[in-house]
């Protein structure tokens, strides 16, 4: 039977505003592609992959407006089914609502959950279930795998109040039987199994396992995030430090490259010095800058600025007050305008929520 690939993507992203007030949070850049793109590259290695199924839950308005056109347009081979979540009522419910296509064997992973990974080992998996874990230093934060002696899971623990099982669950779970966990998540709604009026997977899971299905854990060494801003940022270094840099052939001789970076081929740099840990996408013009630990999404103007530590939307414009003074941090959505006033004293980081526009 055909592995379905579920992606729940429905939230609101509110923690990585301003840059999804006009985008889903898959398709924010790092390291040069959307999220979304590397997170469909961590399946290449799924068994029968050609004959996967990828199943998404997005939300309304512009998840169910941008996702299927990005796909369309991007991974168009690619076979698709799409699910829209309008009421935000949690993971079991996003499932839930898409338990026409979750039949038989199926990957469930988050939007914003990156691991590595080789999943061919599902080709012979016999385990009811698998849930992908690393361990942490502090698993308070997060949700924890508690195993038995054999290595099986006896249940899955939402932010334990101790640090001795630090077995973190990092977001993504095989279900030999799809059938089956839509069933445990019809008793947890019977059962009213949820928190502030949302219904976790981790509880549907626990149901399967009072059940007696037989789950165990896989662990990961790389587990990488895109929820948040700092986040973003992080994997956006992580990424380019292995492997999706592109070296920056492509840029003018008077532009100081300090690796690694990603210069999309169609972007524009001269007399800058951009690096270390700097993603600039497609149709960028930067000119007079120093950028470094930044990321620049698509059709993004910056002259004469420093940026440290930066996230900038598509279309955004920056003008700066010359790359020599202290570097601005700055955290702005698609389509805004940013004028830099004069003055060298350090500013605080600034996050524009809402667009200037051009």
């Amino acid at each position: 039977m055909k592995l379905k690939i579920v992606i729940p993507m429905a939230g609101w992203g509110k923690r990585m505003r301003p840059q999804t007030w006009s985008k889903p949070k898959p398709l924010v850049s790092v390291a040069g592609r959307t999220t979304l793109d590397h997170l469909l590259e961590m399946f290449d290695s799924i068994p029968d992959r050609k004959n996967a199924e990828y199943v998404f839950i997005v939300g309304p308005y512009l998840g169910e407006l941008q996702i299927p056109a990005f796909m369309q347009a991007n991974h168009g081979i690619l076979k698709t089914h799409y699910v829209v979540q309008s009421n935000m009522r949690g993971q079991s419910d996003a499932l839930y609502l898409a338990r026409q296509f979750l039949t038989g064997p199926m990957i469930m992973c988050f939007s914003d959950t990156l691991i590595e990974t080789d999943f061919s080992f599902l080709a012979n998996e016999t385990s009811d279930g698998v849930a992908w874990v690393k361990s942490v230093p502090d698993p308070r934060r997060f949700g924890v795998a508690e195993v038995n002696k054999a290595g099986g899971v006896t249940r899955l623990i939402e932010k334990p109040q101790t640090t001795e099982n630090n077995l973190a669950v990092v977001g993504c779970y095989y279900f030999k039987h799809g059938e089956e966990l839509i069933s445990a998540i019809e008793e947890q709604m019977q059962r009213d199994i949820s928190l502030n009026g949302e219904y976790f997977l981790v509880n549907a899971i626990n149901i399967l396992l009072e059940r007696g299905a037989q789950f165990r854990t896989q662990k990961v060494s790389i587990w990488l995030d895109t929820g948040t801003f700092e986040a973003t940022l992080e994997t956006n270094r992580y990424l380019l430090e292995h492997g999706r840099e592109n070296s920056a052939y492509h840029v003018n001789e008077d532009v100081k490259i300090i690796r690694p970076v990603f210069i999309h081929p169609s972007a524009q740099v001269k007399n800058s010095t951009i690096g270390p840990h700097v993603s600039i996408g497609a149709d960028c013009v930067i000119s007079g800058s120093k950028i470094e630990n930044s990321i620049l999404e698509a059709g993004v103007t910056v002259n004469e600025a420093g940026l440290s530590g930066s996230f900038i939307g598509r279309q955004v414009k920056v003008e700066g007050r010359g790359a020599d003074e202290t570097p601005m941090t700055l955290n702005v959505g698609d389509d805004s305008f940013v004028k830099l006033s004069g003055g060298s004293s350090p500013p605080e980081r600034t996050d524009l929520t809402s667009a200037l526009r051009k």
